[in-house]
């Protein structure tokens, strides 16, 4: 199988596949495959927001502590083979097909997902390769996610929770919560993110009860007094600021020291030193990336109200510091568009609508109505927008946001930049 006979395998399925109402599908597909994940350790990551973020965190400092790490993230940014990696390297292309050759030999009709397809042959690469441990993100909720076919985990993470794929997840965050307490298993533990309501907390600390996990509470991480873009804090008397902006980042980072830190007490040696490099040095494509330059552009996936949000806090940070705000902007229809455009658009001292990035894309005409209430708005390709909008920042001493889907960001750090 060469590499496009790999990929047209791997895309002949599709984003869902067939309906699922429990786990039966996947758990046969990695018994088809010889069940890999029952020879690995997992560190096991749910949430609306921050799953990337606190995953690079904890498996960065894992890496710096000599242990051959596993990383599975969703979707992918710049290329398919992002989303599965060892340390630093993604997996290879002669590795890709021959693993997915196998497991095409191996499967039957079943109508899988694409994503249960891309979880079996990263399974299969991360046992080949004999990883320590693996830090395994969910794609969508938890308990009926394909990744919660793994044994009980070392620990399981979950993030901070909010509104997002409310007709598959729920209508309510706690609704969502209860589909993110599934990665939850007995004899492991779980930590929660400090940045959720109570009746999350309460939610998660009944889940554990219930099925005999240790809740882990996080290690307290006050923010520094000097604040600032990159949102620093203090950890155990040092200070630390992440490299990555927003000050979601403090509490992404707080959760996964807490889970470094307990991860001691399953035998991994991660020193202090590690986790502090981790900290300051880990960034992530996408997720409020700061490009320095000029201008400097901001590039952020977020697409739900709550990650809006935590850019929005960033843009405001920046428009009180005299900065002017050039934002190009774009949403698929699966989305809070309109709240996510409204939040985005008040901020913004020029707004530019764009599309064509992805299939369902909200129409580029459709968001500049909805944010030329707000500002003087226009639309275009990504392209033009972008240029437009990095020569006004340029001009005045701003800074160009390229904000919404995740697709639309990762057609810009692919094509445009």
């Amino acid at each position: 199988m060469n590499i496009e006979e790999c990929m047209s395998f791997i895309n002949s399925y599709s984003k869902s596949g067939g309906r699922i109402t429990d786990l039966s599908r996947a758990r046969e597909l990695m018994r088809l495959v010889g069940d890999p994940q029952e020879r690995l350790k997992f560190v096991h990551i749910a949430g609306t927001n921050g799953k990337g973020s606190t995953l690079e965190y904890i498996a960065n400092a894992l890496q710096f502590s000599g242990y051959k790490t596993g990383k599975f993230t969703s979707p992918f940014v710049l290329r398919y083979t992002d989303r599965i990696r060892i340390n630093d390297d993604e997996i290879d292309e002669n590795s890709l097909c021959e693993i997915a050759e196998f497991v095409k030999e191996r499967i039957g009709g079943a109508a899988y997902s694409q994503f249960e397809i891309t979880m079996a042959i990263a399974m299969l690469w991360y046992d080949r390769e004999k990883c320590d441990v693996v830090v395994l993100e969910t794609g969508i909720g938890g308990t009926l996610d394909s990744t919660n076919v793994i044994p009980p985990p070392l620990v399981s993470v979950i993030t901070s929770i909010s509104l997002d794929h409310t007709a598959l997840l729920g209508e309510t965050v706690e609704e969502i919560a209860s589909h993110k307490a599934g990665i939850i298993k007995s004899g492991s533990a779980v930590i929660l993110s400090e940045d959720n309501p109570d009746s999350v907390r309460e939610l998660v600390r009944e889940t554990a009860d219930k099925v005999g996990a240790e809740l882990i509470p996080c290690e307290n991480c006050p923010p520094s007094v000097d604040g600032g873009l990159f949102s620093p804090f203090m950890y155990r008397g040092i200070k630390l600021t992440p490299a990555m902006a927003g000050i979601h980042q403090k509490y992404n980072a707080q959760t996964a020291i807490t889970a470094c830190i307990y991860l001691r007490s399953k035998g991994f040696s991660v020193s202090d030193s590690a986790i502090i490099q981790s900290i300051e040095t880990t960034q992530v494509r996408a997720r409020v990336q700061y490009i320095d330059g000029e201008p400097p552009v901001i590039v952020d996936g977020g697409h739900n109200p709550a990650g809006v949000g935590m850019l929005s806090l960033m843009l405001m940070y920046l428009s009180t510091r005299g900065k002017k705000i050039y934002t190009v902007m774009g949403m698929v229809d699966s989305k809070d568009y309109v709240d996510c455009v409204k939040k985005i658009s008040e901020l913004s001292d020029k707004f530019f609508a764009v599309d064509g990035f992805a299939p369902n894309a909200v129409s580029a005409e459709t968001l500049a109505d909805i944010a030329s209430f707000r500002t003087e708005a226009e639309f275009g390709s990504l392209e033009e927008c972008t240029k437009k909008a990095k020569t006004l920042a340029l001009e005045n001493g701003g800074v160009a946001v390229i904000c919404g889907s995740l697709y639309l960001a990762s057609e810009y750090l692919n094509t445009v930049q």
